[in-house]
């Protein structure tokens, strides 16, 4: 989870991802219906507390009614909540945020410094249970409150006046601008915290907005809801859309259907329907900055302790005829967690993932002799014959149909392995990951900025997002030291990150799949979708027309 920019002499280049708008003419017709947009999610909205949103149809939603210090406009990083950048101590600690003076809530009250002093205070405490709290560290004493050994009131935030917001950090965060504008440094208002209680962020009442759009007639149960603009909202003008109608479309048949009967604006489709689309005037594709990958539960199946038996799973996918036959949907390979195009080093303009990524490439490569070869002395070391796991994914198409291709091609390899089934809503699926309560999981993981620490960070040992909790020390010593010793030397950080990335892959604590490509149905009326490094949309500024 984090984000990007420039800083410490490393270039964070990321394209704008553009959805060109093309296919059929909105069906719609006058001011107040064409200034509508009508779009679909995969699966429902689980959380609108900023501390909380543990997924990407969340963390848009909060994009749209929420506004922090800083967004993204396409890769363009842009002041929100605060009036211009930040001015930056010359040892790069100490960061001082003044806020628009004309931005309020929803209710009217006006949002101040304090709000984000409570907020960020509130999801480093303990008694939050944020799984995001890590990614405050650096900030001055983050480590010791969310250890339990602090208490939150001493992170380094300061309201210095109703205006002026200052944040203190440990140590030197070349992306912390970009960080600031992951959903999670969010600030809330305080007396709708304490109103709502428990029921915080559960349902639209419980919510006051400083964003674009306004939630209505949502609960987290619903399967539809309706963002409204915010006219409180600083740049309200800029917000040309007056209504987003949000649907939960787990079918793709169903997507086309609601697309070409005018119900949709915008359809997220895949596999044989995608293939059947792609020469329609309205077919699209988007590459995002998501990878998907396998993650193995070693604890709850003592067979997958062993290198090889990793190793062999993960080559005996044929990725490339995966990739074509089963998703359709422009997503390509990938030889480690880390997507191609996230970080660039600006000394060298090479690429992290494609530059890493060839020296394990070997671990992705489809070799069905080989992978026979390691299962079966995996097996011998392990000293067992056979062994059986449960395979647990997304009960969309997409999660529905890599289960079956998994399966098929894993127990077509292996006659030792029994691999059984199991589809999930997506909210089950993260909550089977905290708990680690899953044999081996199809996971996925969506850049919050360009900088491949977003994604390794996430397997250090004890990290509230190492679902399989995978362990390895120097990896760990790796990781620390780019954040810590070598956080300013771009050549040395950039080496401890490459070293950490190849070491996940060689060790299999995942088994990269693919990065994620969207194939869209899209109408000629909607302009300026432009999707961030986050693979977020920002709808300011966008037009259905």
């Amino acid at each position: 989870m984090k984000k990007q920019y420039l800083v410490a002499g490393i270039t964070l280049l990321t394209s704008a991802l553009v959805l060109t708008a093309c296919g059929q003419k909105s069906t719609q017709s006058g001011q107040a219906k064409t200034q509508t947009v009508s779009r679909m999610v995969k699966d429902v909205l689980t959380s609108m507390d900023p501390a909380q949103a543990p997924d990407n149809v969340s963390m848009q939603t909060l994009t749209d009614t929420m506004a922090g210090l800083y967004r993204y406009h396409g890769n363009k990083l842009q002041p929100d909540m605060a009036a211009r950048r930040a001015t930056i101590s010359a040892d790069q600690k100490n960061y001082t945020f003044h806020l628009r003076k004309n931005a309020r809530w929803s209710d009217g009250k006006r949002v101040t410094a304090n709000d984000f002093v409570y907020s960020w205070r509130r999801t480093v405490d303990p008694a939050t249970k944020s799984e995001y709290a890590y990614v405050f560290s650096g900030i001055k004493n983050a480590d010791t409150i969310t250890a339990g050994t602090a208490k939150p009131d001493s992170l380094g935030v300061t309201a210095v006046n109703a205006t002026t917001f200052k944040v203190t950090l440990d140590h030197v965060i070349p992306y912390f601008e970009s960080l600031v504008t992951l959903n999670v440094f969010d600030p809330v208002e305080e007396s709708a915290v304490r109103k709502a209680g428990s029921q915080f962020g559960t349902k639209s009442s419980t919510l006051t907005f400083n964003g674009p759009y306004r939630l209505t007639k949502w609960s987290n149960a619903n399967n539809s809801w309706t963002e409204t603009k915010n006219p409180d909202y600083w740049n309200a003008k800029n917000v040309h859309v007056k209504r987003i109608n949000v649907q939960v479309v787990k079918d793709t048949s169903t997507a086309v259907n609601l697309f070409q009967a005018g119900k949709l604006d915008d359809a997220i489709i895949s596999g044989d329907t995608a293939t059947q689309m792609v020469n329609d005037k309205a077919y699209n594709t988007v590459k995002l900055q998501r990878s998907y990958f396998i993650e193995m539960n070693q604890s709850k199946v003592p067979a997958l302790r062993n290198q090889k038996v990793r190793e062999a799973l993960s080559l005996a996918i044929n990725r490339t005829q995966y990739l074509k036959k089963v998703l359709s949907d422009g997503s390509s390979r990938i030889n480690t967690v880390v997507p191609v195009g996230l970080f660039t080093n600006s000394q060298t303009g090479k690429d992290f993932a494609t530059t890493s990524g060839k020296a394990v490439s070997g671990y992705t490569q489809y070799d069905l002799a080989k992978a026979k070869r390691l299962m079966k002395a995996g097996l011998k070391e392990a000293g067992i014959s056979k062994f059986s796991f449960t395979l647990t994914s997304d009960d969309t198409d997409a999660g529905k149909n890599t289960l079956e291709y998994l399966q098929g091609a894993w127990t077509k390899a292996f006659p030792q392995v029994t691999v059984n089934a199991k589809t999930v809503p997506a909210k089950t699926r993260l909550d089977l990951g905290r708990k680690h309560n899953f044999d081996v999981l199809l996971a996925t993981w969506g850049a919050d900025f360009p900088d491949a620490i977003t994604y390794l960070d996430l397997f250090t040992t004890g990290n509230a997002n190492n679902d399989g909790q995978w362990s390895n020390q120097e990896y760990d010593r790796l990781i620390a030291a780019s954040k810590t010793t070598d956080v300013t030397s771009v050549s040395r950080r950039w080496q401890d990150l490459t070293q950490a990335n190849q070491i996940l892959t060689r060790d299999m604590g995942i088994i990269p799949l693919y990065q994620s490509g969207e194939a869209h149905l899209t109408n000629t009326s909607i302009q300026g979708l432009h999707y961030s490094p986050n693979n977020l949309v920002d709808f300011v500024g966008v037009t259905n027309k």
